[in-house]
């Protein structure tokens, strides 16, 4: 059996550019909490950074062929149940100062109720990125793409509250979603029918499912560079709107 941790943390990595990778590995492993990373590789080639494959805080899992995100961060959902009592899903274009980790495990200690705790989110420029939001219907994702009806836009990230202040949103974008381990596993991790989009607001939905809450936390913050690509990419699209018909057809 392994050595018991408090953290993990999955990054899974589809030909992501290293230097912004080398950021949000090293971002984590500065937390002084004991840790390990896991780094499960869709792309098309394998890394070759011989420091980050020798580094005994992390694990290395190249996939050989691209398993979705979903399917990608469920690998290593056996060996995380009884190894940590805290998981982080993270985005591979995150970065953060990394006592912010130390302080979302102390609220999530605090708070029996909640599965799920986020930071607030920004962009480069230090701007705010609008991270949490209402459950969707099929209207509000056809406005969102088209970026119609903006009033409607801001009510559902919440804009009308004051997003300063920690509150239980019904949705977090899935950047840095912190899960107490336990919880994560009680709901099976992500829902592997969700290849890429739409899988965190599905989880969102399964922690409602066994009565625990999600909370945000904007005390503290990371820096996520977003890569608007679904609007550009016609396949990317394609996942976007299967994920969709996947998401309604289960929950509506």
């Amino acid at each position: 059996m392994q050595n018991k941790i408090q953290i993990s943390a999955a990054i899974v990595l589809y030909n992501e550019r290293e230097e912004e990778l080398l950021q949000a590995i090293y971002s984590f492993l500065g937390t002084s909490l004991t840790k390990h990373l896991y780094l499960i590789d869709n792309s098309t080639s394998p890394l070759t950074n011989s420091a980050l494959l020798a580094n005994p805080e992390i694990t290395y899992i190249y996939t050989k062929k691209n398993l979705g995100f979903s399917k990608a961060n469920n690998l290593i959902i056996d060996e995380i149940k009884e190894r940590s009592t805290y998981h982080l899903v993270l985005n591979p274009d995150t970065r953060f100062n990394a006592d912010i980790v130390e302080e979302l495990v102390q609220e999530l200690e605090r708070n029996e109720e909640v599965a799920l705790i986020a930071p607030a989110i920004k962009f480069p420029d230090g701007s705010h990125q609008y991270s949490v939001r209402k459950y969707p219907s099929f209207f509000d994702l056809v406005i969102r793409k088209l970026n119609l009806y903006k009033k409607r836009i801001y009510e559902q990230e919440y804009r009308n509250l004051d997003i300063a202040k920690p509150f239980y949103p019904e949705a977090i974008h899935g950047s840095f979603l912190l899960f107490k381990t336990k919880d994560f596993v009680a709901i099976k991790g992500f829902d592997e029918r969700y290849f890429l989009y739409l899988e965190d607001i599905d989880i969102c939905k399964k922690i409602d499912v066994i009565g625990k809450k999600k909370l945000y936390y904007p005390k503290v913050s990371i820096v996520h560079v977003l890569k608007k690509e679904s609007s550009k990419k016609m396949r990317l699209f394609f996942y976007h709107f299967s994920s969709a018909i996947k998401y309604f057809l289960k929950w509506l």
